[in-house]
Parts: structure tokens; C-alpha cells; sequence
């Protein structure tokens, strides 16, 4: 999924979504006043966008006449502009450990994790042990990571292929812990790691013994 940026040459899809980030809440005719196309090119693309959950819709009732839909960027369309947040964590992190002794920022730490999990609570515990390494896998994706399992004679292999942390793990590598704590705490069986990307490993790479 790309980027939306004004660095390069947009699309249409590209204009609607910058746009509706702009202004949210614009009718088909507000849009395509805005893009500068026509009403039917705006809602065949609004139907791709809708359709790749990209933006949502409102029905507004008018006083007189039927009523008419307005259209804003998804959640999911927002995570398509690049941020700013890897600046800001860093900071956060280096006054906390300014601020705080080194066993209280781990703590913080194994609370995120726990906080992760409690949002999952009941939904993995039953599970056998595959289908925990799925809903694992599902739970890192959600977190950011990019990740799957593999089953080996002796056990079995996680292998991350990106971390959202990787920026701000550079400066502060204890945020490198919480895959693997939320690997332990789903799976509930001893995890090793045998690679980091953070030490320039091209993954991350752990296993779990039968």
C-alpha cells in the first residue's frame, strides 16, 4: 500500500484521499469541484476507496429533498500519510529514562505489553498451540510487525521481516522487547531469539522448542 504524499505526481485517488484529509465530511459535488473532475469520475473512484476501506460515508438528511452522502477518510486511510510519531517516541522515551531508574522503564515496558494483551484476553488461552502461533501472527500485524511461523523437526520458527520500532530502536533498544514478551505471554512456552534487525540482521528471527 503506498504512500499519499504531494512529493510526486498524484492521481486522482491519490487528490480525493489528500483532500478528504483536508477537509472531511465533502459531498460528491464538493469533491469533484475540489479535484477538478467530473461528479461520475469522483464516484467511481469514491466506490474503489469505499470499497478498499479507505474512506466512510454519512448519510445527511436535508431539510427538503432526499438526502445526500458525505464522505471522510477511514482510520485505515489515515495510516496511508506519512507521521511524525517516531520523533516524538523518541523524546518520550529518552525523559523517561532521564527521569526514571532503568528496572522502572522496563516495567513500563511489560505494561504495554500487558495492556496488549488484556485487550485480548480469553480470545487465544483455550487455543492449541498452532492456532496461538496464528492468532500470534495476527496480533503482531495489528502491532505493526510483519511476521509468520514456520514448523521445524524440533520446534518452531517466528520470523519478523519489519518492525515498526526499528527507528526508535536504534536510540532506545528497549522497545525491542515487546515482540518477544508478546510471543511469550500468547504462547506461554520459552521463546529464543536468534537474530535482530536492530544489529542488522536482514530479520528477526525466533524459535520455540517442541
Amino acid at each position: 500500500m503506498k504512500s499519499v504524499t504531494s512529493n510526486q505526481q498524484e492521481s486522482t485517488k491519490d487528490i480525493i484521499l489528500r483532500t478528504l484529509k483536508q477537509s472531511p465530511q465533502l459531498s460528491v459535488e464538493e469533491l469533484a469541484e475540489a479535484v477538478d473532475v467530473s461528479p461520475v469520475t469522483v464516484r467511481h473512484h469514491l466506490n474503489g476507496l469505499q470499497a478498499d476501506g479507505l474512506i466512510e460515508s454519512e448519510s445527511v438528511r436535508r431539510k427538503v429533498g432526499r438526502p445526500y452522502f458525505v464522505y471522510s477518510i477511514s482510520e485505515k486511510g489515515q495510516e496511508l500519510f506519512p507521521k511524525r510519531y517516531v520523533r516524538l517516541t523518541s523524546r518520550l522515551l529518552a525523559e523517561l529514562k532521564n527521569r526514571l531508574p532503568a528496572d522502572m522503564v522496563r516495567e513500563i515496558m511489560e505494561g504495554v505489553v500487558q495492556n496488549v494483551i488484556a485487550d485480548h484476553q480469553g480470545q487465544f488461552e483455550n487455543l492449541p498451540l498452532e492456532k496461538r502461533l496464528d492468532y500470534l501472527i495476527d496480533l503482531l500485524g495489528e502491532e505493526g510487525f510483519l511476521a509468520h511461523w514456520q514448523k521445524k523437526e524440533d520446534g518452531y520458527t517466528i520470523i519478523e521481516y519489519s518492525c515498526p520500532y526499528l527507528s526508535v530502536g536504534q536510540k532506545h533498544n528497549e522497545v525491542c522487547t515487546i515482540d518477544k514478551e508478546l510471543m511469550l505471554q500468547v504462547i506461554q512456552a520459552p521463546v529464543t531469539q536468534h537474530s535482530c534487525m536492530l544489529e542488522g540482521a536482514d530479520c528477526c528471527e525466533f524459535s520455540i522448542a517442541a
